[in-house]
């Protein structure tokens, strides 16, 4: 595994997430659980997208599991199945940049268009949980900082508290690959805003030109590492 390839699922982890938030209501498209917040807001505020916020959960669960069992069916097929998988969901994000240009801006998050486009853009973030944790389980998480935010911060008191000399080689490796995650997720982040507010809806352009690296990457791998 190279390891350029879990830091670009960060950059679009949090390119999306925010870019998906901005033009669709406050709809998050990889941290879904987090669209429990944001549709306690819409019922109090009356701000738009609550379809969208309620159908998001379900169908990232749907899509976790036909992910898994779409990945089992490729392996006992002798198929290569994290390249497919990743192409699946270059194909989401390259329809859901088609969406988002042609019906957006969505100043209606309830309109059927803003629930469509939101709906392939959390199918295309679920296929990327669970590649990342079926295929990519030594890295940090792509889509949610909190607990690798947490493990950084435990680990620099442990390097404070003096670790044992044993220990502390590990500890620094894992703080390295950490803190380039959040990093990386964060950059994503700043390139959304930055994009959603000098393109508008262009913005969503870049995800799939980050996935479509990403399976490159992944491409470019040696034979025996390419499941």
């Amino acid at each position: 595994m190279k390891p350029t390839l879990p830091l670009l699922l960060s950059l679009n982890g949090g390119y999306v997430d925010t870019a998906g938030f901005l033009a669709l209501q406050g709809l998050f498209t990889a941290h879904v659980t987090g669209n429990f917040v944001t549709l306690g807001a819409s019922l109090v505020l009356g701000i738009s997208g609550i379809a969208a916020k309620l159908l998001a959960l379900p169908v990232f669960c749907v899509v976790v599991i036909a992910t898994r069992l779409a990945g089992e069916a490729l392996r006992r097929r002798k198929m290569p199945a994290l390249p497919v998988l990743l192409g699946a969901k270059l194909a989401l994000l390259v329809a859901g940049a088609t969406l988002a240009i042609r019906f957006g801006p969505f100043a209606n998050g309830d309109s059927l268009p803003a629930i469509v486009t939101g709906m392939v853009l959390v199918t295309a973030m679920a296929i990327q949980n669970a590649v990342h944790r079926v295929h990519l389980s030594a890295a940090p998480p792509s889509t949610l900082m909190t607990g690798t935010t947490t493990q950084i911060m435990l680990d620099i008191g442990d390097l404070l508290a003096g670790a044992a000399p044993e220990a502390r080689a590990g500890l620094v490796a894992r703080l390295r690959r950490m803190s380039a995650a959040v990093a990386v997720f964060a950059a994503g982040c700043g390139a959304a805003a930055l994009g959603y507010a000098f393109l508008g809806v262009w913005c969503f352009t870049a995800p799939p030109l980050i996935a479509l690296l990403a399976l490159l990457v992944r491409l470019s791998a040696p034979a025996e590492d390419a499941g």
